[in-house]
């Protein structure tokens, strides 16, 4: 993550923190998510990103942030539309690996009575 000063507001550092905490994820030790990527660009790497855009936005409203569209946006949802128009199912299975990804990273949060 670039440091805090680097974003022009809060949300937008959180937003990208939701968006790189769901990336983390996939790892072997957390959700073990693996779509095949083996490149930047390609099918695998389109739906990573894809999940990790969708938990983004899953944990935001979760946090009642607003997400800001950034300029990079237009270049993920050109490799989306590929990976969505070669697969009708895939937005629903990424929803669900987002939703999962979220729960997961809530489920690491403490309680509020444990906070207390």
């Amino acid at each position: 993550m670039p440091i805090f000063e680097a974003f022009q507001t809060a949300e937008s550092y959180y937003a990208t923190l939701a968006h790189e905490s769901t990336h983390w994820t996939r790892h072997p030790s957390c959700l073990n998510r693996d779509f095949g990527r083996k490149q930047w660009g390609d099918e695998g790497y389109a739906e990573e990103e894809l999940v990790a855009e969708l938990g983004a936005a899953f944990l935001c409203a979760d946090l009642e942030l607003t997400l800001q569209p950034r300029e990079d946006h237009a270049s993920y949802i050109a490799h989306w539309l590929k990976v969505l128009q070669n697969d009708k199912r895939a937005i629903f299975c990424a929803a669900a690996h987002a939703q999962r990804a979220a729960d997961f990273l809530h489920k690491l949060q403490p309680s509020s009575q444990e906070a207390a």
